[in-house]
C-alpha cells in the first residue's frame, strides 16, 4: 500500500501507524488523541505525513523528520503537542513543508534547521516559542511562506551583516510577538520575488504546488481568513503587534506586487512614505495605532485596487486626498487623527485646532491660570486674620467662648465662679 488517505472521516481514538511500505499518510481532520508513536520514524518510504487537526498531545518524537531523506511534507498543525521542537532536519533532507503551528512547542528553533535548503514552506506560529529572528532562513533560496506569528519571538529582525532579503518569499506573517528595533531604508532590497510585476496567467501556480496543497489562515481586510489554496501572486507582510520604531523604509514601495501590508500597532514614526503610492496591486493596507505625523500622501491615490484601509489612531494633519479609490472610505478608517479634515469626516479644512489634551483643561490647570502664588498669599492673609480674631475673643471676652461653645467656666482659685 503507498497511498493512505483518511482525513476528515470523524475518526477517534489513538493514533494507528501505518503499513511501513506507505509513502502518502493523511489522517487530518479528525478526533484521534494519545501521542505519537516513534514507529513513524521506522516509515522509511514515506513522503507525506499529514496528521493535522486532531487532539494529539505529548511531545513530537525527536526523530520525525529527521528518519527519512525522501521525506516532503510534515504537517503537525493543530494538536496539543508540547515540549520543544525537534531536529527535524538531517543531511541531505528533502523537505519542503514544514507546519507545526497551532500547538503548545516552547523553547527555540533548533540551529539544525539550517540544513532544510529546500524548505518551501515554514509555519511555527501560534505556539509558545520564545527565540530571536531565525536569520538562517534567509539562506533558503525557495523559501515561500515564513510564518513565526503569535509567539514571543523578541529582538531585531534586521542585523547589518546578517540580514540579506528574501529572494523568492511570498508571504511573511511576524505579528504578535516582541521583535523590537528600527528598520533601515534599504531594509526590503532584495524580496525579488514581491518587485516582480509581470506574471503569465496561464502559468498559475500554487504555494506548495508539486509536492502539497497547502492552506493558511492570515488576517487580510481587518479579519481572519482561510486560504485553502493559496497562489503564488498572492504576496503578504504582516508586521502588527510588536514594538518596532522608527520611520517606515521607503524601500517598501519597490515590492509592486503586495497584496496585504500590515504594520499596525507598534511605534513607527515619522511620515507615511509616498513610495506606498506604488504599490497599485494592494488589496489590504493597514498602519493604524503607531505614531505617524504629517499628510496622508497624494500617492494614495494611484491605489486603484484598494478595498480596505485603516490609518486610525495616528498622528496625522492635513486634507484627506479624495480622488481615485481612497474617496471612498468611511471617517472609520480615519479615526484617532485629531488634524485630519475633509471628507469623509465632519471636520473642515482651513482650521487648525489644538490637540485634544490641549484643549479640554483640567481643574487644576483652570488654578493655575491664577497663579499658584496668588493663591498662597491668600490662605496665608486668612489665617493671619482668624489668628488675631481669636485672639481678641479669648483675651476681652473669654466668656463668649464658654457661652458660644457651651463650655463650663473654670472655678477661680479661692472661691467660687459667678
Amino acid at each position: 500500500m503507498d497511498t493512505l488517505d483518511l482525513h476528515s472521516n470523524m475518526l477517534h481514538g489513538s493514533l494507528v501507524v501505518p503499513p511501513m511500505s506507505t509513502t502518502y499518510f493523511s489522517i487530518s481532520e479528525n478526533s484521534l488523541v494519545g501521542r505519537i508513536d516513534p514507529l513513524f520514524c521506522k516509515l522509511r518510504d514515506l513522503r507525506y505525513l499529514d496528521l493535522s487537526s486532531n487532539n494529539l498531545s505529548g511531545t513530537i518524537p525527536q526523530c520525525l523528520g529527521n528518519f527519512s531523506s525522501s521525506l516532503l511534507v510534515l504537517n503537525l498543525r493543530g494538536n496539543n503537542l508540547n515540549g520543544n521542537m525537534p531536529s527535524t532536519c538531517g543531511d541531505g533532507n528533502q523537505l519542503q513543508t514544514l507546519d507545526l503551528s497551532y500547538n503548545n512547542l516552547r523553547g527555540k528553533i533548533p540551529k539544525s534547521l539550517i540544513k532544510c535548503k529546500e524548505l518551501h514552506i515554514l509555519n511555527l506560529g501560534h505556539n509558545q516559542m520564545t527565540d530571536t529572528f531565525p536569520f538562517m532562513v534567509q539562506s533558503f533560496s525557495k523559501l515561500q511562506l515564513l510564518i513565526l506569528a503569535s509567539n514571543k519571538f523578541y529582538g531585531p529582525i534586521w542585523h547589518p551583516h546578517r540580514f540579506f532579503g528574501f529572494v523568492n518569499l511570498n508571504i511573511i506573517d511576524l505579528s504578535f510577538n516582541d521583535f523590537t528595533g528600527s528598520l533601515p531604508s534599504h531594509y526590503f532590497q532584495n524580496w525579488t520575488s514581491m518587485e516582480e510585476t509581470s506574471y503569465n496567467k496561464s502559468q498559475l501556480k500554487y504555494i506548495g504546488e508539486g509536492s502539497y496543497s497547502y492552506s493558511v489562515t492570515m488576517i487580510n481586510k481587518g479579519q481572519n481568513l482561510p486560504y485553502i489554496r493559496i497562489f503564488t501572486f498572492f504576496m503578504c507582510i504582516d508586521f502588527s503587534n510588536n514594538k518596532f520604531h522608527g520611520e517606515i523604509p521607503r524601500t517598501i514601495g519597490d515590492l509592486q506586487t503586495l497584496v496585504v501590508l500590515n504594520l499596525s500597532s507598534n511605534n513607527f514614526t515619522g511620515p507615511i512614505p509616498p513610495s506606498l503610492g506604488n504599490l497599485i496591486k494592494l488589496e489590504s493596507l493597514d498602519l493604524s495605532q503607531n505614531k505617524l505625523s504629517d499628510q496622508i500622501p497624494q500617492q494614495f491615490t494611484r491605489l486603484t485596487f484598494l478595498e480596505y484601509l485603516n490609518l486610525t489612531d495616528n498622528e496625522l494633519v492635513g486634507p484627506i486626498p479624495q480622488a481615485g479609490q481612497i474617496g471612498i472610505f468611511e471617517n472609520s478608517s480615519f479615526e484617532g487623527n485629531w488634524g485630519l479634515c475633509g471628507p469623509p469626516l465632519s471636520k473642515k479644512c482651513g482650521t487648525s485646532p489644538l490637540p485634544p489634551h490641549d484643549n479640554e483643561k483640567s481643574d487644576d490647570s483652570i488654578l493655575s491660570g491664577f497663579g499658584w502664588e496668588a493663591v498662597a498669599i491668600g490662605y496665608g492673609c486668612e489665617l493671619i486674620i482668624g489668628l488675631m480674631l481669636g485672639y481678641i475673643i479669648t483675651s476681652r471676652s473669654p466668656y463668649l467662648v464658654f457661652k458660644v461653645f457651651r463650655v463650663t467656666p473654670p472655678r477661680r482659685l479661692g472661691g467660687v465662679n459667678r
